[in-house]
């Protein structure tokens, strides 16, 4: 094991003393060589060796010239050699060292192609158990913090979003607002496309992605100008698992789990590569039952009487969730490939949710009481349909993506509220009031996009590119009122909202390499005309803006040992379709939430400090500040005697923050990773209910992650999180922590697993939020069904030879980041 530990750091080293100072190597004065050194890399199965490290050593003198990483096909190139002799090294974690050569190039041999290198796994064994190398759990690079989920038991039969909710520096609040280390607005990518949802309909999506699909999540803070300016908190993206495998092959998982309630899931995934045709699928299908607790204790002045309120909720839902994706690529030849996919969902949901309001003069009495028996069904679809085209023009790596893609969502949710009238003693003191709402809502989101890369020297690299992008939603509510046995429209309470967006964006991103520094600068520009349009009130609100977001990003070794980096953004987050629509959404008789029309965009300038340690100890220290803040705020009616959710800018936010992010291992089986971050955030506004408005607090986050290699078949992890209290915007929430555990054994030549694991041991997650408005009274305490016990199985089938399944883009995924989905 002790072997094992070293082996990786070994790699380590070689990354930093040999790839790093390769890059930096300058060609020799009067001119740059024109020869060119290209081979492929096997183990001895003859299985591509992905991303090894080839040096290139000049025979006369010893010396080495470049060094590059493998492609995932095991291919490698050195291009604008000078004429001379050379050797090539191979090295890898897990495998002997290769010397190879002379290569000799001049005049008459300016192109080389080696044949097939084919280097040998090291056989070093411990009590007769071969050491196997593994990626770490924690995964720490200069613009982003990678969680390698794939064969991690905290995966086994979680989805995405409680997966997510995991992640280092990741906080989730009680409406399913995502922060990173404490910055809101964080949008979701996979496979990095941005996924263009609202928040429900995010959610939606993240609980219909299965755990056992994803093979990373990266977290990042500072995007360059490539990606959309949306999300002023930054990107998480979800990266899932890609089978590139020559022949058929294909993953079977299956789970159970039981918390209050039963959860099972299954999929399947499919591939087929030929050497012009790639084909893949999957399915997974998703059935859980679960609960959500809401208790909201309040009081509220009017007129100088006090009127104290006790409301308890209990809601069960049962979900039904399908995703399936397929896709074909069509490799016209090495260097240009054409592709279609077609992916999507269809969830279905039936909730009950119990509610008692407790309505009294004075705290602990009941003078009346109204419960209600509310069922609700809810239905969501998608489909997204994507044409894409790649062409590699040359070998120095210049690149053209082309993205065309159509989305549709639909959705609609009927909920009934049976209100029934009690005095103190009990008995009914009048008629029952009956209403329900039905919302449908469809959204269609066409978006395009040309990327283009350009390498102009070997050290400076231009990305540019467009985009386009068109949405078009629609939302009928209904509220109707049950009386004299039928459904009459109640056309105070209904409303139909329509918007309309359209995004043009164009950006260029610059590469620059030094001898020991990294140097990216990039400048995107998006041309935003919205129109939110409601016939019913008469509102119509449009807006036209254009906009410039500059990125900066400078890295700089210092040392082998040390490196220091500094990085600037600006970002936008525009709100999500549903937030603008201003219909009424009942929790209960005297809950509800209520859109805005006249919510504008938010806007955040964002910078980074950060030094590295030894490639393994990083202090990041990070400034944040937003204007026009989008906030839940939570705000009290004292006529209707109501407590109302309501979206609106604040003025300012701003946040300072500092991260520690250290792996340490214990023993040689044993290895942890801890993260720790603190942040100061700042809410003011100058009139909040005709008033000035402050709510500042320091927050600290711990997460630590504990790995634990029993034999070469068996892995156990442990993951503990601490939040303490923190603020979002109106409100403060109190500490959160909770303790995840589990255990995996892999067989059947590993091509089989099985994983056990307990979410929230101890039951421990929940949420509670108090006023940090004086003079509102309210308390709010919310708890999810948190503790379950999993079991899961996988098996990988199929040919285990040469890889080569394509990643795919996609251009319409900011777009549906924004479409809310509920479920």
């Amino acid at each position: 094991m002790k072997k094992k530990a070293a082996q990786f750091l070994i790699f380590i080293l070689i990354i930093i003393i040999h790839v790093i100072p390769g890059y930096s190597q300058q060609a020799k004065p009067g001119g740059i060589g024109k020869g060119q050194l290209n081979g492929k890399i096997t183990d001895e199965k003859s299985i591509p060796v992905m991303y090894a490290v080839v040096n290139l050593i000049k025979a006369s003198d010893s010396t080495r010239v470049k060094s590059v990483i493998t492609t995932e096909n095991g291919a490698f190139t050195f291009n604008q050699l000078d004429e001379d002799a050379y050797f090539v090294t191979i090295e890898w974690i897990g495998y002997q060292k290769k010397f190879n050569g002379p290569f000799v190039i001049d005049a008459n041999h300016q192109l080389l192609n080696i044949e097939q290198l084919v280097i040998l796994p090291e056989t070093n064994q411990l009590n007769t158990v071969s050491i196997v190398g593994k990626k770490p759990l924690i995964e720490r690079k200069s613009d982003m913090m990678i969680m390698n989920i794939a064969n991690s038991t905290l995966a086994a039969g979680n989805t995405a979003l409680e997966i997510i909710t995991k992640a280092p520096g990741v906080t989730v609040d009680n409406n399913g607002n995502i922060s990173l280390r404490g910055k809101a607005g964080v949008n979701i990518m996979i496979d990095g496309k941005l996924t263009y949802l609202s928040n429900s309909q995010l959610t939606n999506l993240l609980r219909t992605t299965d755990g056992n699909s994803i093979q990373a999540i990266e977290l990042m803070t500072n995007p360059s100008a490539k990606y959309d300016a949306a999300g002023t908190g930054g990107i998480i993206n979800i990266r899932l698992k890609k089978n590139m495998n020559y022949g058929t092959n294909g993953t079977l998982t299956a789970g159970g789990g039981y918390g209050k309630y039963y959860k099972s899931n299954g999929g399947i995934t499919l591939n087929h590569r030929s050497k012009n045709i790639n084909v893949s699928g999957n399915y997974n299908y998703v059935n859980t039952k679960d609960f959500e607790t809401l208790n909201i204790t309040r009081s509220i002045t009017s007129e100088n009487e006090n009127t104290y309120f006790d409301q308890r909720g209990r809601e069960v839902t049962l979900r039904k969730n399908n995703s399936y994706k397929a896709g074909i690529d069509y490799y016209l030849n090495k260097k240009n490939v054409i592709g279609f996919l077609i992916s999507g969902y269809a969830n279905n949901g039936n909730t009950t949710n119990n509610v008692s309001t407790l309505i009294g003069s004075r705290p602990g009495s009941t003078d009346s009481t109204i419960t209600g028996l509310n069922p609700g069904k809810s239905k969501y679809r998608n489909q997204t349909y994507n044409l894409n085209y790649k062409s590699v023009l040359d070998t120095s790596g210049q690149e053209l993506n082309i993205d065309f893609d159509y989305s549709r969502f639909s959705s609609n949710q009927n909920i009934i509220y049976n209100n029934n009238f009690y005095d103190a003693l009990g008995i009914v003191n009048k008629p029952p009031f009956i209403f329900r709402n039905i919302t449908p809502t469809k959204v269609k989101i066409w978006a395009g996009k040309i990327d283009y890369t350009y390498p102009i020297h070997p050290k400076l690299k231009l990305e540019t590119g467009i985009k386009s992008s068109y949405v078009n939603t629609d939302n009928d509510f209904q509220s109707q009122n049950f009386e004299n046995s039928n459904w009459i429209n109640d056309r105070t309470k209904s409303n139909r909202f329509t918007y309309k967006e359209q995004v043009n964006a164009v950006y260029a991103n610059l590469h620059k390499e030094f001898k020991s520094t990294n140097l990216q600068f990039g400048l995107r520009a998006e041309m935003t005309h919205s129109e939110g349009d409601s016939p019913t009130t008469g509102d119509l609100v449009k807006r036209n803006y254009t906009d410039l977001f500059p990125t900066l990003s400078i890295h700089q070794n210092l040392s082998k040992d040390h490196e220091i980096g500094f990085s600037y953004s600006s970002r936008i987050n525009r709100p999500d379709y549903q937030s603008l629509n201003p219909f009424l959404y009942f929790a209960d008789l005297y809950t509800y939430s209520k859109g805005n029309p006249q919510l504008k965009p938010e806007y955040a300038n964002s910078f980074e400090l950060s030094y590295g340690y030894k490639k393994t100890t990083n202090v990041t220290f990070g400034y944040t500040h937003t204007r026009d803040v989008m906030t839940t705020t939570l705000l009290t009616d004292p006529v209707k005697k109501t407590l109302f959710i309501f979206e609106q800018n604040l003025a300012s936010r701003s946040t300072v923050s500092m991260n520690i992010n250290r792996p340490l291992a214990i023993t040689s089986w044993w290895n942890t990773n801890n993260d720790a971050t603190t942040y100061y955030s700042r809410f003011s506004s100058p009139d909040l209910s005709g008033v000035p408005f402050e709510n500042k607090k320091w927050t600290y986050m711990i997460s630590s992650i504990h790995t634990f290699t029993i034999n070469s078949s068996v892995n156990a992890e442990l993951s503990a999180n601490y939040q303490s209290a923190q603020v979002f915007g109106t409100y403060v929430a109190k500490p959160i922590y909770s303790i995840d555990l589990g255990i995996s054994k892999s067989f059947a030549d590993k091509k089989a697993n099985i994983k056990l694991s307990a979410d929230d041991l101890f039951n421990t997650r929940q949420i509670n939020v108090k006023s940090a408005i004086p003079l509102q009274d309210y308390k709010l305490s919310q708890k999810q069904e948190s503790r379950i016990f999993r079991l899961s199985f996988s098996y990988n089938f199929g040919n285990s030879g040469i890889k080569a399944e394509r990643q795919r883009s996609n251009s319409s995924s900011n777009e549906q980041n924004r479409i809310k989905s509920g479920n």
